[in-house]
């Protein structure tokens, strides 16, 4: 019974420990793998890539618009030959039935089989350019939603790489937080034990009680704000459902090696602005292509039929020339060809084509001003990137200097405090400052990273960040 037991046991400790291992080697996910499983998986960039991939084949398709028409056709039918005289108009499409006989004075249901077989070739073979036009609009669409794919890789790189960094701090300042609390419960076991000693009065454990009440409200804030930068950092990465991630630490543990570095991306090669850009040029293009429709449109067309009839040549003057014989009827006797030039223009095409024009250039000027807008928000941007990582940086120096003193100050009055030289208010003071310069420290180096990736976003070279550990 007693080795069975002891089994039991060991099999309990083995696999705590396994499950410990397990926990502490949980791979650690670095930006660079964070940004590849990103860009992968998140929809918006699969939308752009399909749609970039349906603007392609669109294009593929205007390529082919230029060739002729060529159509074959064949039918054969059974029916009566009765005509008359009379004006007869085609409304809506719906004629009347084509039958081509001798006129009689009286109807007869004679019927027999007939048959037409037709090939025709219709050619735009000259429309000023319209052809040609509508090609170029679709391969500016094409290069439109590629940077419209490129601007959206980016940013979401961008906005990755932010939320890696607000993860990184959270869990950073749910640390902070537990460390506070860890000293607030030290502080409330001293207080109890010199309040039972009567050293200190009662309400010393009322203040202490509260120190760790507060405490605990802290990192359980601390804690929901990092369950939420996780959160969006799985939706980011297209992870579902969401889990926690092991950061890499070196955003919190040193600075950028270059922390002033110069992009190799002039401003109008922002993937932003060329896609504001290309926009510009597709509406452009658009109001070339509309203006042509003010011109008219020249056609080669051909046409090669043959035709059978079970009616015979003397069916005029008798009635009873006709056989209801499938095979003569479906045999092709007589022969025609066609060939021709011909040219269409509506005249009063012009006078709508201009207001068409006309909208298209107000609908280009249109983005040439967000344009103009987007170029100025990121020249802004710019300069205050500058400002952003040359404060991030006084920080930085800034920070260990506090958090040494605070800890310094801590330790002093949790010593004078545990032999009655200070009162609590002074101590918890103390341990206030104290949550403070950890907190500060610990965002001081992830600033100088974010401000760093505020420059990439304003100059459009993520280079500048992801390369610079």
């Amino acid at each position: 019974m007693f080795k069975g037991n002891l089994k039991y046991i060991f099999l309990i400790c083995l696999n705590v420990m396994c499950f410990q291992h397990a926990h502490s080697q949980q791979k650690v996910l670095s930006l660079k793998e964070a940004e590849q499983i990103a860009l992968a998986n998140y929809e918006t960039i699969k939308s752009k890539t399909n749609q970039l991939n349906a603007t392609k084949a669109n294009l593929s398709e205007t390529r082919t618009e230029y060739l002729p028409d060529v159509n074959l056709s064949a039918q054969q039918v059974y029916g009566t030959a009765n005509i008359q005289y009379g004006p007869s108009y085609s409304l809506n499409g719906s004629g009347g039935v084509s039958s081509v006989g001798p006129i009689l004075n009286q109807q007869n249901w004679n019927a027999a089989f007939g048959s037409l077989y037709v090939s025709n070739v219709n050619w735009n073979f000259f429309a000023f350019g319209r052809s040609k036009e509508k090609v170029k609009v679709q391969k500016t669409s094409v290069l439109r939603d590629e940077s419209d794919l490129a601007q959206e890789q980016f940013q979401h790189q961008v906005r990755v790489a932010g939320t890696y960094l607000s993860l990184l701090a959270a869990q950073q300042l749910s640390k902070a937080q537990q460390d506070n609390l860890n000293r607030a419960i030290d502080l409330q076991r001293v207080v109890v034990a010199r309040v039972k000693s009567d050293l200190n009065p009662g309400v010393d454990s009322s203040q202490a009680n509260a120190e760790v009440a507060n405490a605990r409200i802290l990192l359980t804030n601390a804690r929901e704000f990092e369950q939420e930068q996780s959160n969006q950092l799985a939706q980011y990465l297209g992870i579902v459902p969401p889990q926690g991630f092991s950061l890499d630490s070196t955003f919190v543990t040193k600075t950028p090696a270059n922390s002033d570095p110069q992009s190799s991306v002039n401003l109008e090669s922002h993937p932003l602005l060329r896609f504001y850009q290309n926009r510009v040029a597709v509406s452009d293009e658009q109001a070339k292509y509309l203006s042509t429709f003010s011109y008219p449109t020249f056609t080669l067309f051909g046409a090669y039929q043959g035709k059978g009839s079970g009616f015979g040549s003397g069916y005029l003057s008798n009635q009873s020339d006709y056989t209801s014989n499938f095979g003569v009827g479906a045999d092709p006797t007589k022969f025609n060809y066609l060939l021709g030039v011909g040219v269409v223009w509506n005249i009063t095409n012009p006078f709508r084509v201009h207001y068409q024009v006309r909208s298209q250039k107000f609908t280009s000027a249109q983005y040439q001003n967000d344009y103009n807008l987007v170029s100025q928000q990121l020249r802004d941007e710019q300069v205050l990137a500058e400002t952003k990582i040359s404060n991030a940086l006084k920080n930085f120096h800034d920070a260990p200097i506090e958090i040494k003193a605070a800890r310094d100050a801590y330790i002093q009055k949790f010593t004078l405090y545990k032999n009655g030289l200070a009162n609590i208010v002074d101590f918890t003071q103390a341990l206030y400052v104290l949550n403070r310069a950890e907190v500060d420290y610990y965002i001081a180096s992830n600033n100088v990273w974010q401000a760093l990736l505020y420059k990439a976003g304003a100059t459009g070279d993520f280079g500048i960040f992801i390369n610079n550990f």
